[in-house]
């Protein structure tokens, strides 16, 4: 992803009602929601929700299909993975998710519990 496209999806994520309305369609998968589903579901005016549902398409994390009359919005996963991908590899060098022998070497550092013996 270029840095237009992941600045435009990381201010378009930096507000609570979008940020809500992407978890809801991001959950929903690949069936995606209605907008009327969606307003019922975060309790969203239909307004504000056209408004905010307009700048997650803007910033290419959701896209709307017609089935006759009505819209359903989907997650675009492509595009949240990409996002993602760029902080990991750019903004933490790898240090986001520790491996798993360094897991493992941290509970290996622990010093063993030890059971009492009575005499």
């Amino acid at each position: 992803m270029e840095s237009k496209q992941i600045i435009s999806a990381l201010e378009a994520l930096a507000q609570e009602s979008r940020l809500a309305v992407f978890r809801a369609l991001v959950q929903a998968g690949p069936a995606g929601m209605t907008p009327s589903a969606l307003s019922e579901a975060l309790d969203l005016p239909a307004p504000t929700l056209s408004f905010h549902l307009a700048q997650l398409r803007h910033a290419g994390l959701v896209a709307a299909t017609r089935n006759g009359r009505s819209l359903t919005y989907v997650a675009r996963y492509e595009t949240m993975n990409g996002l993602v991908a760029y902080l990991t590899e750019n903004c933490c060098a790898g240090a986001c998710a520790p491996s798993r022998t360094q897991d493992r070497k941290e509970k290996t550092d622990e010093a063993p519990t030890r059971t009492r013996r009575r005499a």
